[in-house]
């Protein structure tokens, strides 16, 4: 019973994501110059892309992250991308996306939830095994953000850290993604006391929803003119069309100059 209420509540979270910039960030066109914003007093990570170098900025610059050893940028001066992944439950595609990030020579991160690492222990390992890095999604997935007293911040990612010991034998690095982006200012100290580095995006599309997956056209109509300098990518490894265009995806990136760094790079863990 308390596998089947967790993975309800990870599966409605995902697919009920109330972090509107998503919706509105990913379904806006470029070409159509409309800024895509939310509040940072809101606590949804906000994006804007209506920017003329082409670099979308944060509700709250990488350097007022800085403060709360958190980020959503690499270095704009370089051609690397970031790429992570998000999951709450393994869909059946992670196996093909490890082989393609095999295939690339790409080291991912990838941020999952307790169900994934309760049901899927063998992909966990083999994502150590090959080199990505398994960040903290949280134990169940909440919104973290209504989240404001210390013991409650900390059992979620604690219990998260134990499960993956148990599944790696591991310590985990101390890298977080706030679920559906929710955040608030204590919650990056609490992160930053518990010796973590947030980790938001700078680019990412509608792809969680199982039903309605976007077309391979509609992915690339999105991953490929908003890709920029410093990218950190968040793809859900749940899409099916993520799977199956990654390959494509990364080989049009490849060919447009660009490379692959590790977050660890940028936070130092």
């Amino acid at each position: 019973m308390y596998f089947i209420l967790r993975k309800k509540t990870i599966i409605t979270a995902l697919l009920f994501i109330p972090a509107l910039v998503l919706v509105m960030l990913l379904g806006a066109g470029l070409t159509s110059g409309n800024v895509v914003e939310t509040a940072a007093s809101d606590n949804n990570w906000g994006l804007s892309f209506n920017t003329s170098d082409g670099i979308p900025r944060g509700n709250a610059s990488n350097d007022e992250l800085q403060k709360y050893d958190a980020l959503y940028l690499g270095d704009t001066s370089q051609k690397t991308i970031y790429l992570t992944f998000d999951a709450g439950y393994e869909n059946g595609y992670t196996a093909q996306i490890l082989d393609t990030l095999k295939k690339h020579n790409v080291k991912a991160t990838f941020f999952l939830v307790g169900n994934f690492i309760s049901s899927s222990p063998e992909l966990v390992k083999r994502m150590v095994d090959e080199g990505h890095t398994v960040g903290n999604h949280t134990m169940t997935h909440p919104d973290m953000a209504s989240i404001s007293d210390k013991e409650s911040f900390s059992k979620e990612l604690t219990e998260l850290e134990e499960l993956y010991k148990e599944a790696t034998g591991q310590d985990m690095k101390k890298l977080y993604r706030p679920p559906q982006g929710k955040f608030s200012t204590d919650n990056l100290k609490m992160a930053k006391s518990m010796g973590y580095h947030t980790v938001f995006w700078s680019l990412a599309y509608v792809d969680w929803y199982n039903e309605a997956q976007p077309t391979r056209e509609e992915a690339f109509d999105k991953l490929i003119p908003r890709i920029h300098n410093g990218a950190v990518v968040l793809l859900h490894s749940t899409s099916e069309t993520n799977c199956n265009i990654l390959d494509e995806l990364l080989t049009k990136w490849e060919e447009m100059g660009y490379t692959f760094g590790d977050i660890k790079d940028l936070t130092g863990v």
